[in-house]
C-alpha cells in the first residue's frame, strides 16, 4: 500500500477534484498532485492531518505511509482522541466522524462571507 494510492483512492471515493481537497484541507492542488504522484514523498503531518480530516482516514495510517513515525496516542482523523471511544461500533464511530466533518464545514461555510448579501 501506497500513500498516494491510499489518497487518490480516497479522493476518488469522496467524489472531489483536487481543487475541491485544496478549498477544504487548505493545501494548493499543485502539491496536492504532486503527493498523488509520489513525487511530494514525505509531506508533512500538518497536510496529511489535513488531508485524513478531509477524506475520514486514518491520520495514523498516512503518517505511516508517508514515513513518518506514528503516535500512538493521538487524534484520529476527527481531530477527537480516539479514547472513550473504544465501546462503538465501526458504524457509530463512522457516525462521529461524519458529524465532526460537518461541523467543520460548518465552520468553514461560516468563516466565508456570503457574496449574495449587499
Amino acid at each position: 500500500m501506497q500513500l498516494r494510492t491510499v489518497l487518490r483512492d480516497a479522493r476518488a471515493r469522496a467524489g472531489l477534484s483536487l481543487r475541491d481537497v485544496e478549498r477544504r484541507a487548505g493545501i494548493s492542488n499543485g502539491y496536492l498532485s504532486l503527493i498523488e504522484s509520489g513525487q511530494a514523498r514525505k509531506p508533512s503531518p500538518r497536510y496529511l492531518h489535513a488531508l485524513a480530516d478531509t477524506y475520514g482516514v486514518s491520520y495514523s495510517l498516512l503518517m505511516e505511509l508517508a514515513g513518518h513515525v506514528a503516535p500512538t496516542s493521538l487524534p484520529d482523523s476527527t481531530g477527537m482522541n480516539a479514547e472513550g471511544l473504544g465501546d462503538l461500533s465501526d458504524t457509530e464511530l463512522q457516525q462521529v466522524r461524519a458529524f465532526a466533518s460537518f461541523l467543520r464545514a460548518s465552520r468553514f461555510s461560516e468563516s466565508r462571507p456570503d457574496k449574495s448579501q449587499p
